[in-house]
């Protein structure tokens, strides 16, 4: 782990650990779990939210006592998972691992889902975020993002930014932080974000935005640099990083959020005792490290802050979609 990764994550744990509230056991759970728990991923094994969910996974086994097993279901921009999961019983043993994909993209690119992500799911918690920082390559001649700016202004069409592909996370935060600066820049999607960095890198593409461990390795070797970061506010990952919501953006917050829904109708008291032992989990100093080297900050929030979040996140990217020009159907 680099220097400024390790020093990322002490103030993570101090900041995490020293203010998340106290949560206590609800009443009325005690016979729950007592069978097979499943976490399900709508990506493939190796992601963010497979590796969150195998990380709490097997600490909840643990404090459960019952096995949770990991099921991947990827394809489809996550539909069929997501529709799997609301169709399954309300009784806690079946959950979802969602991103703004599944509940705040596809709804703005699709005019027909077979899920509705507010009236279908019961929000356990917004597990945990994952920043993305704007990052250009070595040869562009910006040293700031004010720079970069003016660059882009001074010479419209010229640059390029890369994605993980259309309608992707990448590819809205980008076309929004085109809208709002009023910039020319040209969209080159690649099949994933894991190549978009090495396209970056190769001088294809002049930005991307990205994962904190994906850019690390190149911006220390000087052949990328960072500019700021995609969240409303500093990520605690890297401080001394600007926001773009400071830098002539003002409300400018985008994230790859982590989340986790059960089916509409699951007791409440059952969410509860779920959001108690996950963020108990998420609370621990091993995790906020292990969590911090794949460039993720835990958060375990409340069930209805998660609500809440969810239903901004609606607004936020159907004005992303809207500004994209996108529609899958």
């Amino acid at each position: 782990m680099s220097p400024l990764l390790r020093a990322c994550v002490a103030c993570a744990a101090f900041l995490f650990l020293g203010t998340a509230p106290a949560a206590a056991q609800p009443a009325g759970s005690a016979g729950y779990p007592n069978k097979t728990i499943r976490f399900v991923v709508p990506y493939p094994p190796g992601g963010l939210s497979d590796t969150v969910a195998r990380l709490l996974g097997q600490q909840l086994s643990a404090s459960f006592g019952q096995q949770v097993v990991i099921d991947n279901r990827p394809g489809s921009a996550g539909i069929a998972a997501t529709e799997f999961v609301a169709r399954s019983a309300p009784d806690g043993y079946t959950l979802l691992f969602v991103d703004p994909q599944q509940m705040a993209i596809n709804p703005a690119l699709y005019s027909k889902l077979p899920y509705d992500p507010q009236k279908d799911f019961t929000p356990v918690t917004l597990a945990a975020y994952s920043p993305m920082f704007l990052v250009v390559h070595a040869g562009v001649a910006a040293n700031t993002f004010a720079e970069l700016v003016a660059l882009a202004r001074a010479r419209p069409g010229e640059l390029n930014y890369g994605s993980g592909g259309p309608g992707s996370i990448h590819h809205l935060t980008s076309e929004s932080l085109k809208a709002a600066l009023g910039l020319d820049i040209v969209h080159v999607p690649y099949k994933g974000a894991a190549q978009a960095v090495p396209a970056l890198v190769g001088g294809q593409v002049s930005l991307v935005f990205a994962s904190l461990p994906a850019l690390l390795p190149h911006v220390k070797a000087g052949r990328a640099r960072i500019l700021a970061v995609s969240t409303g506010t500093r990520s605690r990952l890297a401080p001394e990083v600007p926001a773009i919501a400071e830098l002539g953006a003002p409300g400018f917050d985008f994230v790859g959020q982590i989340g986790i829904v059960a089916p509409a109708g699951t007791p409440r008291e059952i969410v509860a005792r779920l959001n108690t032992e996950i963020v108990k989990v998420l609370r621990q100093p091993e995790m906020v490290e292990r969590l911090a080297g794949l460039g993720i900050e835990p958060v375990g929030s409340k069930p209805e802050e998660f609500v809440e979040k969810i239903r901004s996140d609606l607004d936020r990217f159907a004005k992303a979609v809207a500004i994209s020009g996108m529609k899958a159907d």
